[in-house]
C-alpha cells in the first residue's frame, strides 16, 4: 500500500459535519503509529543515526469495520520484523480496539497539539 503523508490537514467541519469524524480518526491513529515506529526504530523516517533500531519497511493496509463505516489505516512495518503497533490490536478489525486506543491515548495526556507537534518532527 502506498501511504500519502498528510502534511497538512485541512478541513472544514462546520462544512462536512460528522461525515469528517472517520478521516479525522484515520489521520490521528495512523499518525500515532507512525510516531511509535519512529520510537522503536529509535530514528525518525530517512534520519540516520548510531542508536538505529531497524528500518522502516513502508505501510500495510488495515480495514476497519466502525459505525461509521470501513476506515482503512496505514499501519506502519519494519523490515527486520518485531512491530507491531499497538494503536490497532493485531487481527482485530472491528471498533472495539479504536475506542481502546483512543481511550488510551486520552489517560496519557495525548492531545491535538502533541499529535500535531510528533507530525512535524516525523515529516520534516
Amino acid at each position: 500500500m502506498t501511504h500519502q503523508k498528510d502534511y497538512t490537514f485541512t478541513l472544514d467541519l462546520a462544512e462536512k459535519g460528522l461525515e469528517a469524524i472517520p478521516e479525522l480518526l484515520r489521520v490521528l491513529i495512523n499518525t500515532a503509529m507512525q510516531v511509535e515506529r519512529s520510537k522503536y526504530l529509535q530514528a525518525e523516517e530517512y534520519e540516520r543515526t548510531e542508536d538505529r533500531k531497524g528500518h522502516a519497511n513502508g505501510y500495510k493496509p488495515k480495514p476497519v469495520r466502525t459505525r461509521m463505516g470501513e476506515i482503512t489505516f496505514a499501519v506502519p512495518q519494519v523490515r527486520e520484523g518485531g512491530f507491531y503497533t499497538s494503536a490497532l490490536e493485531k487481527g482485530l478489525r472491528s471498533e472495539r480496539a479504536l475506542v481502546t486506543t483512543l481511550a488510551e491515548m486520552y489517560v496519557q495526556g495525548v492531545s491535538t497539539r502533541k499529535i500535531s507537534h510528533h507530525r512535524t518532527v516525523v515529516w520534516h
